[in-house]
């Protein structure tokens, strides 16, 4: 069970995952050798999964997002892993969410702009076997950002 000292161990982290030891240790409280102790179990227990960058999608040239929903012809298995191996190859989908309710995927799909989407759709997505119906979804603006739930 997480304390009141890992979990602001955890939000500094995500906050910045940049931070030194000290700069950390210095953050929360705790001298380094105890905070890095309890950044090593957070890390080996799983709550710490890895660490990356926060890379903006817009300036690499890739500021559409387009929210895609799929549905399967059959729910067996041997769809589900056809789908989920194709869609693990195309660099064009960023998540892909397997789902409940009338569809079976939830995708977002990042592309340069409506032409590139278009081609990824008519190339990629629905030569997919076992694909039945697709529904597209264009996003305005995002309201809200986060990289994980806290508390």
């Amino acid at each position: 069970m997480l304390d009141g000292i890992d979990r602001k161990i955890l939000k500094a982290l995500q906050r910045d995952g940049r931070l030194s030891q000290l700069e950390l240790a210095d953050e929360i409280g705790l001298s380094p050798t105890p905070c890095a102790r309890r950044v090593k179990k957070l890390e080996a227990e799983g709550y710490i999964r890895g660490y990356t960058a926060l890379i903006d999608e817009e300036k690499l040239g890739f500021g559409f997002s387009i929210f895609v929903s799929v549905r399967l012809d059959k729910q067996v298995d041997e769809r589900l892993v056809t789908f989920e191996e194709s869609v693990a190859r195309y660099q064009e989908v960023v998540d892909c969410w397997l789902m409940t309710g009338g569809f079976d995927y939830l995708l977002r799909i990042a592309v340069s702009d409506l032409h590139e989407f278009e081609r990824f759709l008519t190339r990629k997505l629905t030569k997919i076997e076992g694909v039945a119906s697709i529904e597209s979804s264009i996003p305005l603006r995002r309201v809200k950002e986060s990289v994980a739930r806290l508390m």
